[in-house]
């Protein structure tokens, strides 16, 4: 194998960093122009959006709070991308895993189990619940030939109207008149906040799970098994690698990051499972796992980014009397921006060098 000169590297290692560098610049004087056509200064709601966002330790508590779900949303997108997978069903994840720790908590408070067992049962019951829901779509896949993009698509709206039945029937609380919603799982069996900080351990939790997928996919013999998958499939297979195994559990492992954060937002922020849960995070974080190329690590500072966005929103509705949602506007924009700027990547290579045919990845196993 010939190896890669240094000043090849040196021009990929430029090209990861300079690439979505430019697109966040290009999105931002898009954006500029968008508030500049609503009658607001571009960069007095930059200057606002900055104080929102880290300006005070109050604020960039509130960062803090919103980057925590998103780590683990994002997760659930860059995992499998690590075998040529596109899932975007970290909504669904999200609900879904909320949902069976909100059961999970009501039925072990039901038995008279202690704070630490009810928490560590709304644990595995997320966990096991987005494995399923998006090892669902990975086995899918492999086994039947569905794009686990459309089904991890379809499980989101599949998961949103199991919980509305849920939650406004089988499982409502008659107290939830307005709003309906599961009975509370009880302040005693919610989770605390980091010592020190108003921020509760679902941040320790994004971090620790992009700390340990990172060692996984970049450390392991598995890691590199997924990425010979996702890399050449045929090669993967001639090799002797279960290519169907590693794609229903990478598959598996990104829906359990995914349940994971549906946990925390019942047990940390909303304390039962309503509505409420279909907040926009895994939709978020494919934007995130995009921005950081699907790396874990990167997936950090790319969540702290996009947390302080949203919420500066409401900063911006009162200084700039702009609505709350014009934060979802710059993120739409920089997705496109992103996905966008993915052509340009390798293009003063491919002028010098000779066309090579790619395989195929690990998502035409099937």
């Amino acid at each position: 194998m010939k190896l890669l000169p240094q000043a090849l590297l040196g021009r990929e290692t430029a090209e990861v960093i300079a690439i979505p560098a430019g697109a966040l610049a290009a999105s931002l004087l898009v954006f500029g122009a968008f508030v500049a056509s609503q009658g607001a200064n571009p960069l007095g709601v930059y200057h606002d959006m900055y104080r929102g966002a880290f300006g005070t330790w109050f604020s960039f508590q509130n960062t803090l709070l919103r980057a925590a779900p998103l780590m683990l949303t994002a997760l659930c997108t860059a995992l499998p991308a690590r075998l040529g997978l596109i899932v975007i069903g970290g909504e669904g994840a999200v609900v879904v895993g909320g949902l069976s720790a909100a059961s999970a908590a009501l039925a072990s408070r039901a038995l008279g189990a202690p704070p630490v067992a009810v928490l560590a049962a709304m644990l595995l019951s997320g966990l096991a619940a987005g494995a399923l829901w998006i090892g669902l779509a990975g086995a899918l896949r492999v086994y039947r030939g569905v794009s686990e993009t459309i089904s991890s698509l379809l499980l989101n709206y599949i998961g949103i109207a199991i919980l509305n039945h849920l939650v406004e029937g089988a499982l409502r609380d008659p107290a939830s008149l307005n709003k309906p919603s599961t009975a509370p799982i009880g302040a005693e069996n919610a989770l605390g906040s980091l010592p020190g900080v108003e921020v509760h351990w679902g941040l320790a939790y994004g971090v620790l799970a992009c700390a340990l997928c990172y060692v996984l996919m970049h450390r392991t013999t598995f890691g590199f098994a997924a990425a010979m998958s996702g890399g050449n499939v045929r090669a993967a297979l001639l090799a002797g690698l279960p290519v169907k195994r590693l794609v229903v559990i990478t598959c598996m492992l990104a829906g359990a990051c995914a349940g994971l954060a549906g946990m925390v937002e019942v047990a940390a922020v909303h304390g039962r499972a309503s509505a409420s849960l279909v907040s926009g995070y895994g939709t978020t974080g494919i934007l995130v796992a995009f921005i950081a190329r699907h790396n874990p690590l990167a997936i950090l500072p790319v969540a702290l980014l996009l947390g302080g966005i949203g919420a500066s929103g409401g900063l911006l509705q009162r200084t700039a009397q702009l609505p709350d949602a014009t934060v979802n506007v710059l993120q739409g924009i920089l997705f496109i921006a992103i996905l966008a700027s993915e052509t340009l990547r390798g293009r003063p290579r491919a002028a010098r060098e000779p066309e090579v045919r790619q395989a195929a990845p690990a998502s035409a196993v099937a």
